[in-house]
């Protein structure tokens, strides 16, 4: 199976298992999900959720927030952590929203980047959840699951996982495909828990880690299809033991 093809079926996967893939930050216009998906940095979803409810009840606008002093913005966002740049970063966003846009956001991802506190994941994220135009948000799940995944192999810097995702993610589905990571990421494959895979939607397409410096295409793999990488111990002892497992799983 090439990684287009792999890249396909995981698509396809992901699409029965979570038919809605959806943004998890709640907003109803595109400035307030700008301003949410700032915090959001090293802060769960659901506690911006709340965090931006006090936010824009003192400042439903663009205007009423670039206006706003920024001590008064940090005591408002300090629950989402880092809130002295957090607030300065949506201070002058706003502003140049205000100033520069008409109150608007900018539907353009190199304009997206030069706002500050936005950077190529959140223009993405823009891009596609309010545009609906071609996206790829590598966040910490994307990232973390295309290389469990093998789409990717050991790429953990966001730019380069977003370029080689480019390569493989049909346009229309790249922003849903990244939703469904995330919920995928949160639900089953998770990070700081051991992962569901009895759950898992995509299990028996999972390289298992069966063995230091081995990878294979299923868990159910026979030793003919394990590729060695780098292994520090004595070879063909371990080829041994492990030819003796399977033939023992084989028997009736």
């Amino acid at each position: 199976m090439t990684k287009e093809e792999l890249t396909l079926e995981v698509i396809r996967r992901l699409k029965v298992a979570y038919p809605l893939a959806e943004c998890t930050l709640d907003y109803d216009q595109a400035w307030k999900l700008l301003v949410s998906v700032r915090l959001a940095a090293q802060c769960t979803d659901a506690r911006v959720n709340v965090v931006v409810e006090g936010l824009y009840e003192k400042y439903p606008d663009v205007a009423s927030l670039a206006a706003a002093d920024v001590t008064d913005i940090e005591e408002i966002v300090r629950p989402c952590g880092l809130g002295k740049s957090k607030a300065r970063d949506i201070s002058a966003c706003m502003k140049i929203l205000h100033e520069q846009y008409h109150d608007k956001v900018p539907d353009d991802f190199n304009a997206l980047l030069k706002l500050p506190g936005v950077g190529r994941k959140s223009a993405n994220l823009i891009m596609g959840d309010v545009f609906g135009k071609p996206a790829i948000v590598t966040d910490t799940h994307c990232i973390r699951l295309v290389n469990r995944i093998g789409i990717v192999d050991g790429i953990k810097d966001p730019k380069k996982v977003e370029m080689a995702l480019w390569k493989l993610v049909p346009l229309e589905e790249g922003s849903d495909f990244c939703h469904r990571l995330v919920e995928h990421g949160r639900e089953v494959c998770t990070a700081r828990t051991k992962p569901y895979c009895d759950k898992c939607c995509l299990s028996h397409m999972l390289k298992p880690f069966l063995l230091p410096g081995f990878s294979a295409v299923s868990r159910a793999c026979p030793l003919s299809y394990l590729e060695v990488r780098t292994f520090p111990f004595p070879l063909h002892r371990i080829l041994h033991d492990r030819t003796r497992v399977n033939e023992e799983r084989s028997e009736p």
